[in-house]
């Protein structure tokens, strides 16, 4: 299941998740993000249960595309804990992100 993470749910569905969560920040209009969506939906799916999969739109959460520093999106940011411990920018593969995932599980 995908997720979309808001300024209001983002205290408890991802700093208190007890699992690790995998955030796309995207925009409507970028073409990489758009790219990207059947990835990240594939990967909600694969790794429903052992990690919390889902997008912040930069547009309308600004305040949390800031507090991460998102500069350039894609923008995929990996949190376990709450805290982050990786990321990644730009259009990826889905080896890529399966691959930082594992690391983390």
């Amino acid at each position: 299941m995908e997720y979309k993470f808001t300024s209001e749910n983002f205290e408890n569905e991802v700093v208190k998740s007890d699992i690790p969560v995998l955030i796309d920040f995207y925009a409507d209009w970028c073409g990489p993000c758009k790219m990207m969506a059947p990835v990240v939906e594939k990967l909600a799916a694969e790794y429903d249960g052992r990690v919390k999969v889902g997008k912040v739109n930069v547009d309308d959460e600004q305040e949390l595309a800031a507090q991460f520093r998102v500069m350039s999106i894609p923008y995929f940011l990996i949190l376990k804990n709450g805290e982050a411990v990786d990321k990644a920018v730009g259009a990826q593969s889905q080896e890529s992100l399966e691959e930082k995932l594992n690391k983390v599980l």
